[in-house]
């Protein structure tokens, strides 16, 4: 048996190993393998074919012979396979198909077929590199890989155990000699062969996902690379210590997105490429990303994932979805770097080929031909190609050698005439082959994929030429085949063999087309679709439609009902658990005017009802019920050998045990779908079911009556066959044979079942035999059609693995001759007809949308029609009532009519005026949204654009030409204003943090003074007492245990506030000593000042001179310069938006000034009405607001003006556009009702207007008339000058606003200049702030860098920081340890010198036993709890516990055995020294290992800190190199030109007196810095005189402190004295007053009495509650006793009736003569039943004898 290898297995492990790893050896054997010699395979070894392959399985009674099927030919390929293609030689390819593996001639098209071994399917083909083998890698349980020879093609070796379900990938080394195979889950086993000895030499765990491919190294063969779902993983073959390993590193990603990788290739230096999903490839070196690359303008290598990576001749090939081949120079990619952070580097490749535009490849493979090398790539679309990727003149065009359909096969079907079959997939083709000489005749293409094919049968197509074809989008196609040869004027032109020809197109269905069907008769075609719908077509020359049906779910297929039936039906099967049955629908009989729908047609639903579960649930009673049956039978069996050995044995039944409950019945919540069926009867029909209800064929029949709502219909069969091994693989497909009669089973794993029919039909017994083939892929490989040939000796098969296969039903010797097919001739006229129109748009209408728009355009044209009349009608209406109006206006005034008495009904416009509001406000609530949508945009777009900006203004003088303008600006970035907020926060949030940490203290250090020990006891105390209280009144005992307990009380209070007292006092000290100065004690406050004077002392050395030192504030970065760049923006940002505040005031200022003018005007030209013209002033001119002092009025915009420019726009329209139709009613009702009173109020206001005037003329003509007095005249004067100096004030204070407002401006615009100065320096440093970024940002990596060493040098000297103190504190504990045991060994040896006392004889000889060394083994403890180890252990186990060392043994020249006592010795005193001769030598075996464990913590400690000083040398290197960066970078911030703004007063080194030419060696210094510093000379001096006098007064205080402390001593030394004396008078001795005042009450002592007393009187309650319970037991007992009394009273009367009995008896039997002779058997009788009552009776008595004992012992 072989042996599976363990994960990380070494080279040629020993057998031993795998004995191990083996639990199903033979333990009986002896295991000598290791001693043999392990033989190799001889190469000439061969498996035989027919013993390996996986062929048919038969069960045993079945008639079907093994070869029922001969495998012909293979027209498909698996091309969506990742890599599915293997070149042997020039002409010959290998590829995967189902369970077989196709080795196909591409001359000549013949193949050679390989079945797997185990019929699981087949994971990989992979060829050896000399072409002479290949290996097959399979799949199912515990696969093999098989490595075939070639071209013989026999089974060479087979290995075994390299994975437990699939292989998915294999690689050959470039030597050929090793193979590499990885598998799938659940193990994802990477495996290394030795695959000419069957052998494993290594294996590992690949990955914990997906693994797709597995690759050799070409350079280095020790070196392998995995990839698959999100990982990369480089693999090398290692030789350790242990021997030869596989060590696997995971690439890391970094800072690239994961990728599936399914490309790779590792160059010859060791690194390796990859591919990614987005088109780009990897570089990787040392398990990491080294760079990305792709081409110019970060544009990817491939449009999509890439497939394959190639190395070959020093060229590099990448393989794309994209169907791209691109070569790239090898040098660039092996040399590239990273320039950037984005780690992309850009490249062009040196060629490319471009295969099409729906070409995939997957996989490309060279091979030699005829000295020219060629290349054959695997297309994902259904195509094999062959390329020349010489990328030269001479190269040969791509050759696509062969064609496939790509993916899955939805349909087939076949010729009813001859050996023609066709196919169709979603591809979007449609196939025709000639299975008979094994060959592709045609092919068409189309813009969808196809679903459904049904070839028409003979009663349609006589020809047998005609095909339908459904596909997914709802399209039904008619096509028909045909041989070009036999069309008129075409003999011998064409090259074809067969052409397709596009016969009629129609769309029935809105989704996929699904299920296709002829009727028998001919008559009817029936298309289903995933639509729920199901469309029939009347056959002609053309196909008519009829109408459509819907049904209760997709459809799954139909079936017409045979011609044995009496009525032609359609079965309609639906994927949702539905059957429905309708009869064919007669064309011209269905009402087609508005609709095809059907209405009425005759329906009958089956609406399948799970009854799995109750099946389930009778098998398992049934199971049940027999256990019991086998139980009974064995019990019986068993008694009956007992009893015929002579044995006794009860026949009492067995208890029966509990049983477990049956399963519930169990309904799924989605119905199981239907996956086939078939007509078994009128009415009757076999249905085939996926999910729960798989396992099983259901007879089902459909009823008359019942629920009219098909949904709620349970319908149950009603009869079940069960079919073996089909639970979890579904009998999808099911097609018959007539010859032999047979039904053959499609399952969903790809394998194919032939089943024999009986004349009496399908029953249990019939299908319980079978045939059992895998042909298709076992995971995706779904049959999803069968079909036999015409005459029944083919059968073909198609599945989801995109493979098609012929059989022959005939076997080997019966097979005939080929014959040649018969392609049906083309119809008459085919070469004259157009060429049928194809629907080609996806979305274009059904037939029956088709007939519904165009019944809508019918009605729409007849409503229009209707409104175009009524129009008309109103039009003429208009005409009428506008005539009327005329002539009402020619009529004299008092003869019109008003134009409200030509209203008829005044309700009439209300309730439009409602209907009005009302649509209105529905239209509000229908463009609510969109209005919310707009002005959020217009929010969004005014926040973008405006609000972003704010407007600059420009504000004019009144009577000069100054102005003055705002700054322009822009909102400031909100970045370091949040970076400034969360450096400000910081502060607070750790302030906040402290608090809450003094808090939590405190509050912990409350919670522990609540809870201390003494308060919880006093609390537990007082919890008790409470516990023990009654609300009844206390008892005397009680209230002295209360009294008692209230005394304990008091005393606890008095010893808390005693300790109370004494804690504060040591406080006290504690406080007083805390604030006692130490020796070398420094005033925080000198600190705190001569830190500050270091800090402010100043540091005024230039920052070019070379002692000039950095502090750490003064270390400047990037984020340090951009805040100060952020903080100078934001200040000028500041200064500027003040500025420009101060401007709008301004403005604001002028227009109330404007306004102020405005009305001061008007008060003046109000008082010069009053004035004669000759007295008037000229009046200042009012000043006007220039449009640059509002701009924000620009984009404002008011409804008016919207409305404004709406009218506009609508009048443009209005001329361009010709005037149709007539007004509308509202419009009419507008000119009848407004227009007449409008034109009447004009008139009333102008006759208004008109008497007015003529009424001022007359009044004014009056007033002229009457002449004024002298009075009036005077008034008339002072008013004059009243007038006069108001018009002179009013025009003077203008003036005055004038004059101040333009004094305000030049007074704004001249701070405004100086503004501008400070504007522009600021500008010159913000330049110079930015070109200091620019260049701390080059500076920024290498600083980075720097600091991140260091940070890690200062976590590592932390982490060995923290391992020192911990040696040291073990090594503390070490020290302890060794301490108390040498006093442990200290006080062995007294007590053994106590026990020997004086002058003992034996001294010498015990002292020599106690010293012997001995060694002390543990025999049996410690073997029971480590467990057995080995044979040698226990061995060792069996040797004596004591080793005795005799170099050690004391002196040599004593001899004395140890084992036995000394004559004279105590015996006691002997065993006593053995004893602790076994105490001293564990003792010092103990303290020997806590030496040596020392010793080694020394050692660790040593080196750790041997390490530390490294490490701090290194952070100390770091260090200097940081400063010294620090000094550089300041050195290249110092060669920056700074521009500094200077006045000529400003100049102070002069020389002679002139301008210095040259500024170079100048220093620019504040006047600020140079005055602080002359004043801080002055104060130092000051201060200088003041430190000596403080240090002189200081000086003479400590002299004075010095004489009172040692005075203060004497004193206390002299109390203490006293003290001690009064106690040694009082005491006798020194006592501790606090531990008196402590002790002097014993509170334990007092809770305990008082618990004493508790316990107490409880148990005196106890006993007394004991003493009424026995006194009630004493009354029982004698009510008992006097029950026993009376039954012995009736026993003895038993008795004495008993003897009477008896005498009586004897007196009749010696009294009786012979004639009572007879009826001596009686009387025996009689005695028997009366000696029987007799023993009835005593056995009474005894029973109650032992109740009466029983219930004594009770009582007791």
């Amino acid at each position: 048996m072989e042996q599976e290898p363990a994960e990380n297995a070494e080279a040629d492990p020993s057998e031993d190993n795998l004995d191990e790893q083996d639990n199903t050896q033979v333990p009986s054997k002896p295991q000598k393998r290791h001693e043999e010699v392990k033989k190799k395979i001889d190469e000439n070894f061969f498996y035989t074919y027919e013993d390996i392959y996986s062929g048919p399985y038969v069960t045993d009674d079945t008639v079907i012979p093994t070869d029922l099927l001969i495998f012909k030919h293979s027209f498909g390929y698996d091309c969506t396979r990742p890599v599915n293609l293997m070149i042997m030689d020039r002409n010959t390819v290998g590829y995967v198909a189902g369970n077989q593996v196709i080795l196909q001639n591409l001359r000549t098209k013949y193949q050679k077929h390989v079945r797997s071994s185990c019929g699981g399917g087949i994971g990989f083909i992979t060829a050896h590199p000399s072409k002479e083998y290949f290996a097959v890698g399979e799949k199912g349980r515990k696969p093999n890989i098989v490595i075939y020879t070639y071209p013989s093609v026999r089974p060479y070796r087979i290995l075994k155990g390299g994975t437990e379900v699939a292989y998915v990938f294999g690689d050959f080394n470039r030597t050929g000699s090793l193979l590499a195979s990885v598998g799938s889950s659940p193990d994802y086993m990477l495996t290394i062969w030795d695959w000419k000895q069957e052998e494993t030499l290594l294996r590992s765990k690949a990955f914990a996902q997906d693994v797709y491919k597995v690759m050799f190294s070409a350079e280095n063969e020790e070196h392998l690379t995995t990839g698959g779902s999100g990982h990369i993983k480089f693999w090398k073959m290692a030789l350790t210590l242990t021997g030869l390993k596989l060590q696997g590193a995971l690439g890391r990603f970094g800072k690239t997105a994961v990728s599936d990788i399914i490309g790779f290739v590792e160059l010859p230096d060791g690194k390796v490429v990859s591919g990614t999903e987005w088109g780009n490839l990897l570089l990787w070196e040392g398990g990491l990303i080294k760079v990305e690359l792709c081409q110019v303008g970060h544009k990817p290598c491939h449009e999509g994932p890439i497939s394959q990576l190639v190395f070959d001749e020093g060229d590099l090939y990448s393989v794309g979805k994209d169907g791209v081949i691109r070569m790239w120079n090898f040098e660039v990619v092996d040399t590239a770097d990273p320039v950037d952070d984005t780690g992309l580097v850009e490249m062009e490749p040196m060629n490319e080929l471009w295969l099409g535009k729906n070409v995939s490849l997957n996989f490309i493979t060279k091979i030699h031909d005829q000295g020219q090398s060629f290349w054959f790539a695997q297309d994902t679309s259904g195509s094999i190609w062959k390329l020349d990727l010489t990328f030269s003149n001479m190269s040969h065009d791509p050759e696509r050698v062969c064609t496939f359909h790509s993916g899955g096969i939805e349909a087939i079907g076949v010729s009813p005439f001859t050996c023609l079959m066709a196919t169709t997939a979603l591809d979007r083709s449609v196939r025709i082959y000639d299975f008979s000489s094994n060959s592709q005749l045609s092919v068409i293409k189309f813009k969808q994929g196809g679903t459904a094919l049904a070839w028409a049968p003979a009663v349609v197509n006589p020809e047998g030429g005609l095909i339908a074809v459904g596909f997914e989008d709802g399209v039904v196609r008619i096509i028909e085949v045909y041989d070009p040869k036999l069309l008129p004027g075409h003999a011998g032109q064409a090259n074809e063999i067969a052409e397709i020809n596009l016969k009629q197109v129609f769309k029935p269905h809105a989704a996929a087309v699904t299920a296709l069907a002829y009727e028998q008769k001919g008559n009817v075609f029936a298309t289903g679709s995933k639509d729920k719908t199901v469309f029939f077509f009347a056959i002609e020359d053309e196909y008519k439609p009829i109408g459509f049906i819907c049904v209760p779910g997709p459809v799954q297929a139909l079936q017409w009902s045979p011609p044995s039936h009496d009525k032609s039906t359609l079965l309609i099967l639906c994927e949702n658990g539905f059957a429905v049955q309708v009869p064919a629908p007669l064309h011209g009989k269905q009402d087609a005017v508005t609709t095809y729908h059907i209405k009425n047609l005759p329906t009958q639903y089956f609406h399948f009802y799970s009854i799995k579960s109750q099946i389930k649930l009778k098998e398992e009673i049934a199971r049940r019920e027999k256990e019991k049956q086998e139980k009974e039978k064995a019990r019986l069996e068993w008694i009956k050998q007992q009893k015929e050995l002579g044995f006794e044995v009860e026949e009492t039944k067995e208890e029966e045990p509990e049983e477990e409950p049956l399963p519930s019945i169990y309904i799924p919540e989605e119905p199981s779908p239907i996956l086939c069926g078939f007509y078994s009867a009128p009415g009757k029909f076999w249905l085939s079911l996926g999910g729960y209800d798989s396992g099983f064929l259901y007879h089902c029949e459909f009823s008359h009556g019942g629920e009219e709502n098909p949904e709620k219909r349970k319908d149950e069969p009603f009869e079940v066959i069960p079919m073996e091994n089909t639970e979890n693989s579904p009998i999808h497909r099911i097609s018959f044979c007539t010859r032999p009669p047979l039904m053959f089973c499609g399952m969903q794993d790809g394998s194919l079942r032939a089943y024999p029919l009986r004349e009496e039909g399908l029953s249990e017994g019939a299908l319980k035999d079978y045939w059992y083939l895998n042909v298709h892929d076992n995971e995706n490989g779904q049959i999803r059609g069968i079909c036999c040939s015409h005459d029944d000796g083919c059968l073909i098969t198609c599945g989801g693995d995109g493979n098609i296969f012929t059989f022959d039903l005939l076997s080997e010797e019966e097979v005939p001759k080929e014959l040649k097919v018969t392609i049906p001739p083309p119809r008459r006229g085919l070469e004259k007809e157009k060429a049928t129109e194809d629907i080609k748009d996806p979305d274009a209408y059904t037939i029956e949308k088709y007939k519904q728009k165009k019944e809508h355009e019918r009605k729409i044209k007849e409503a229009d029609e209707k409104k175009n009349k009524k129009r008309e009608e109103l039009s003429a209406l208009r005409q009428d009532f506008v005539f009327l109006l005329q002539k009402n206006q020619e009529l004299p005034k008092h003869m019109q009519l008003h134009r409200e008495e030509f209203e008829m009904d005044r309700r009439i416009f209300e309730e439009l005026d409602r209907q009005t509001l009302q649509r209105i406000q529905l239209v509000q609530k229908q463009l609510a949204w969109e209005h919310e949508k707009q002005f959020i945009g217009l929010q969004k777009l005014q926040t973008q654009f405006r609000d972003s900006l704010e407007f600059t203004l420009t504000v004019h003088a009144i009577q000069s030409n100054h102005q003055i303008s705002t700054y322009s600006l822009l909102t400031v970035s909100e970045k370091y204003a949040q970076d400034k907020k969360q450096e400000d926060s910081k502060g607070t949030v750790l302030k906040e943090k402290w608090t809450a940490l003094k808090e939590t203290e405190q509050a912990e250090k409350e919670i522990f003074r609540e809870t201390s020990p003494m308060h919880r006891g006093s609390v537990a105390f007082e919890n008790e007492a409470e516990r023990l209280k009654t609300p009844d009144v206390q008892k005397p005992t009680t209230r002295y245990i209360e009294s008692r307990r209230q005394k304990i009380k008091r005393l606890i209070e008095k010893y808390d506030a005693l300790k109370a007292k004494i804690m504060k006092r040591r406080a006290e000290w504690h406080e007083l000593y805390k604030c006692k100065p130490r020796h070398n004690h420094e005033n925080s406050r000198d600190a705190e000042e001569i830190k500050e004077a270091r800090e402010n002392i100043g540091c005024y050395r230039l920052k070019s001179a070379t002692n000039y030192t950095l502090t750490e504030d003064e270390h400047i970065n990037t984020e340090k310069k951009m805040m100060q760049l952020a903080i100078l923006e934001d200040l000028i940002h500041k200064t500027k938006v003040n500025m420009n505040k101060e401007i709008v005031s301004l403005r604001d200022l002028k227009v109330s000034t404007i306004d102020e003018i405005k009305s001061l005007v008007k008060e003046v030209k109000s008082i010069q009405a009053n004035l004669d013209v000759s007295e008037h002033l000229p009046i200042p001119p009012i000043p006007q607001l220039h449009p640059d002092e509002v701009p924000e009025k620009i984009v404002e915009c008011s409804s008016d003006v919207l409305l404004k420019f709406k009218e506009e726009q609508e009048a443009k329209e209005k001329l361009e556009e010709p005037l149709e139709g007539c007004p509308s009613s509202r419009a009419f009702r507008h000119v009848f009702l407004q227009t007449p009173p409008v034109e009447e109020g004009d008139a009333m206001v102008q006759a208004g207007d008109a008497s007015a005037v003529v009424t001022g003329k007359q009044k004014a003509f009056e007033m002229e008339k009457v002449e004024p007095t002298e009075m009036e005249l005077e008034i008339l004067k002072r008013e004059k000058i009243k007038n006069l100096y108001l018009q002179e004030t009013l025009i003077k204070k203008i003036n005055t606003l004038v004059i101040n407002f333009d004094a305000e401006l030049r007074l704004l615009r001249h701070k405004k200049l100086k503004m501008d100065v400070q504007m522009k320096s600021a500008d010159l440093r913000c330049i110079t702030c930015c070109e200091e970024l620019l260049i701390l940002k080059k500076l920024e990596i290498h600083e980075d860098l720097l600091e991140e060493q260091i940070c890690a040098i200062i976590n590592k000297q932390e982490d060995i920081h923290s391992k020192l103190k911990s040696y040291l504190a073990q090594m503390e504990d070490r020290k302890c340890e060794i301490v108390i045991l040498e006093e442990r060994e200290k006080a062995l040896y007294a007590s053994f010198e106590a026990s020997l006392g004086e002058n003992n004889e034996f001294a010498d000889v015990l002292t020599d036993i106690l010293k012997k060394e001995v060694e002390y083994v543990i025999k049996e403890e410690e073997r029971r709890k480590a467990g057995e180890q080995n044979e040698n252990e226990e061995e060792d186990d069996e040797k004596p516990d004591l080793k005795t060392d005799e170099e050690n043994g004391g002196s040599e020249s004593l001899v004395f055995d140890d084992s036995v006592c000394p004559e004279g010795c105590s015996e006691d005193l002997f065993l006593n020294t053995i004893q602790l001769r076994q105490q001293r030598i564990g003792i010092e075996k103990a303290l020997e290992e806590e030496k040596k464990a020392a010793a080694d913590l020394k050692k660790e400690y040593n080196a750790l800190a041997i390490k530390a000083k490294e490490i701090e040398t290194s952070l100390d290197r770091t260090n200097r190199e940081l400063e010294a960066f620090q000094w550089e970078k300041l050195h290249k911030l110092n060669e920056l030109d700074v521009v500094v703004p200077l006045r000529l007063h400003q100049v102070q080194c002069l020389v002679d007196g002139e301008m210095p030419r040259d500024f170079s060696q100048t220093l620019v210094f504040t006047n600020q810095s140079l005055q602080y510093l002359q004043k801080r000379i002055v104060d130092l001096r000051n201060e200088k005189i003041m430190q000596r006098e403080t240090h002189k007064k200081a000086k003479e205080q400590h002299k004075q402190l010095l004489q009172d402390k040692k005075q203060m001593e004497m004193e206390i030394q002299g109390l203490e004295e006293r003290c001690n004396n009064l106690m040694m008078e009082k005491f006798g001795r020194l006592v501790d007053f606090e531990a008196v005042q402590v002790h002097s009450v014993n509170i334990p002592m007092e809770q305990m009495k008082v618990r004493i007393m508790e316990k107490e009187y409880e148990h005196f309650m106890e006993l007394k509650e004991w003493e009424e319970r026995i006194v009630v037991l004493q009354h029982q007992l004698t009510k008992l006793t006097r029950e026993n009394t009376s039954k012995l009273h009736q026993l003895n009367r038993f008795c004495h009736e008993k003897h009477q009995l008896e005498t009586e008896l004897e007196s009749l039997t010696t009294g009786q003569g012979e004639e009572f002779e007879g009826t001596r058997s009686a009387d025996i009788k009689e005695t028997a039943r009366l000696e029987s009552r007799l023993m009835h009776m005593t056995c009474e008595v005894a029973l109650l004898r032992e109740e009466i004992s029983q219930g004594r012992v009770d009582e007791m």
